[in-house]
């Protein structure tokens, strides 16, 4: 007997999948970026601004979640076109993540974000990635990756991955990402619509 063939769900975005990718050595093709970057190495990671060069242009640094007004970053969500999160959700979340984010120093309030949750061993996904849109095109979400990438590194979790909307996966190929690698597909598991709506 013949099973019959299911159709795949679409979702109304498409997701790709996207890794760093190890070279033989175990090191990340994101370390080979060239030694002129002005803002030196962290844990093995080529930073292209330095934190007092980000200080100096009003960006405080900041690596973990302490002081994050979490209202603020749910603002910027929305301006880019994310989703509000439940705010005592997303405190959970930020609970169990690595977290670089840069505040104004004007105002305390988060002007670029992002997060990764993981094992802490192996294995973290990247999340939430953010730049408030006034802020856009000031090298502020490169440098929040940067330093993301850089303390999973030094904790020595080696794979590191994220799902990247089709219009921003050029964003992500400079810092070391590459999509499929080693024809390794990402899938996802996504709850029926009507299962989010009773959460």
């Amino acid at each position: 007997m013949q099973q019959p063939q299911l159709q795949p769900r679409v979702r109304a975005r498409a997701f790709l999948h996207a890794a760093v990718k190890l070279n033989p050595r175990g090191n990340p093709f994101l370390l080979r970026r060239p030694a002129a970057s002005a803002g030196g190495a962290v844990a093995g990671v080529q930073l292209t601004v330095s934190d007092s060069e980000l200080s100096s242009r009003g960006f405080a640094v900041r690596r973990t979640a302490e002081g994050l007004d979490v209202a603020a970053l749910n603002e910027v969500f929305a301006r880019v076109g994310f989703p509000r999160r439940q705010e005592e959700r997303l405190r959970r979340a930020l609970e169990h993540s690595e977290v670089a984010w840069l505040a104004s120093e004007a105002t305390g309030r988060p002007v670029a974000f992002a997060r990764a949750a993981g094992d802490g061993v192996f294995n973290a996904v990247v999340w939430d990635v953010v730049v408030e849109p006034s802020c856009q095109g000031l090298g502020l979400g490169r440098a929040v990756m940067e330093r993301l990438v850089a303390e999973l590194r030094r904790k020595g979790v080696g794979n590191i991955v994220l799902y990247a909307e089709p219009r921003v996966v050029g964003f992500y190929r400079p810092l070391g990402f590459a999509m499929d690698p080693d024809g390794i597909r990402g899938m996802a598991y996504y709850r029926s619509k009507q299962n989010q709506k009773q959460q």
